[in-house]
């Protein structure tokens, strides 16, 4: 091996050593898989299979999304999965047995949600008692009621002109989405300058100018040619418009306020947080309250893909693929490093094996044994980073 090489290799790990090859490197696994299912059927990559796989990730991203935030401060919610099959049984009932509004009754369900969360971080904060105990717990209890409040027939069935039904079945035009899409862009073009001004305000290291438009341009150029396909095939999805919608909330809100440095704060080390004068345990009961909030619109969201609130709903299978996806996309299990966009990166990458597999049609169980591994790799990724930081920083 040349001196160069050895000097290429050694650069390109300090380059993911100090997390800015993160998203970089789950962009490129994305455009592989893609490469490699479309050489193997060449639907995968057609826009009617897109516009699939844009609605297929958007309830689970939601859900994800939540999750990111609760690893963001080193903990673990178990319980999202049940929260959000309770969250679309209570508004199925709510709507369909006693002609509430939809719109009132998804407002109370995601409170509800939002509450169960708070709940279980009071209960871990105020005892000291493990996060993962305490979800554990609220995982069999919350699946308990889930089933209490369906009844005997186990399923209420949303009709498909209605409201809820709607979220995940609604597509909007070219005109409505290249719109947003211009909103969106303006968005991040001033956060970015935004925070780039703050920085430099405050004297800490801020982004480059060329590095700020490189990355602009990127996600400019991928919004844009998402809503380009997704048009093609008769529009975009609204579940997906919210998923993107509420990431980028997500990111401003970590990434540009105090309350996101706090975030970050707890979850790189909750003591010396606590001693700088963060209220680490009201950080810890917010968060689980927004989890359990998108946990709750996972689950409407759930039961509007597939027509129904019922006792499978929000299963085990949700939970697994939404710890899954936050971590393939960057999240680290120990807390303080992330980004809200891991929950649509990995659910990208993790939608579009199933969905690959799926059109090749392998077995169910060759499908847990690839998304498995691909996660396993993750995790050995997360933890080698973790520790070559750990002796850079030395």
């Amino acid at each position: 091996m040349t001196v160069e090489s050895v000097s290429l290799i050694g650069g390109a790990w300090g380059w993911v050593r100090r997390r800015d090859a993160g998203p970089v490197s789950i962009v490129v696994a994305l455009l592989i898989i893609w490469t490699v299912f479309q050489s193997l059927n060449n639907v995968f990559l057609s826009p009617e299979n897109l516009f699939s796989l844009s609605r297929q990730i958007s309830y689970g991203g939601v859900v994800s999304l939540g999750l990111v935030l609760v690893l963001l401060i080193g903990e673990v919610d178990l319980s999202v999965g049940s929260v959000g099959g309770l969250a679309a049984a209570v508004l199925a009932v709510l709507v369909e047995n006693h002609g509430w509004n939809p719109y009132l009754a998804i407002a109370v369900t995601l409170a509800m949600g939002a509450g169960l969360g708070c709940v279980q971080a009071l209960i871990f904060t105020r005892f000291n008692v493990p996060s993962f105990v305490v979800t554990l717990g609220g995982l069999l209890l919350f699946y308990g009621l889930q089933l209490r409040v369906l009844g005997s027939t186990g399923t209420i069935r949303f009709p498909f002109g209605q409201t809820i039904a709607q979220i995940e079945n609604k597509t909007l035009g070219s005109a409505v989405t290249y719109t947003a899409l211009v909103i969106v862009i303006m968005v991040l073009v001033a956060a970015e300058f935004a925070g780039r001004t703050r920085y430099r305000r405050e004297q800490l290291p801020a982004t480059g100018v060329v590095t700020i438009a490189a990355r602009l341009v990127l996600v400019t150029a991928a919004l844009l040619a998402t809503v380009w396909e997704l048009n093609r095939a008769g529009g975009v999805p609204l579940a997906f418009v919210i998923l993107l919608g509420l990431v980028t909330l997500g990111w401003l809100i970590t990434s540009r306020t105090r309350y996101g440095l706090n975030i970050y704060a707890v979850g790189g080390n909750a003591e010396a947080a606590r001693r700088a004068g963060i209220g680490v345990t009201a950080t810890r009961i917010s968060v689980f309250g927004v989890c359990g909030a998108t946990a709750a619109f996972g689950g409407i969201m759930s039961g509007s893909y597939v027509g129904a609130a019922s006792q499978t709903l929000g299963g085990d299978t949700l939970l697994l693929y939404a710890i899954a996806a936050a971590v393939i996309g960057g999240t680290s299990l120990f807390g303080g490093r992330g980004s809200t966009w891991a929950a649509l990166l990995g659910w990208l990458v993790i939608g579009s094996i199933y969905n690959g597999m799926f059109l090749l049609n392998l077995e169910t169980d060759i499908q847990f044994m690839i998304i498995g591994g691909v996660l396993i790799g993750a995790v050995i990724v997360d933890s080698a980073t973790r520790r070559a930081r750990a002796v850079h920083d030395r």
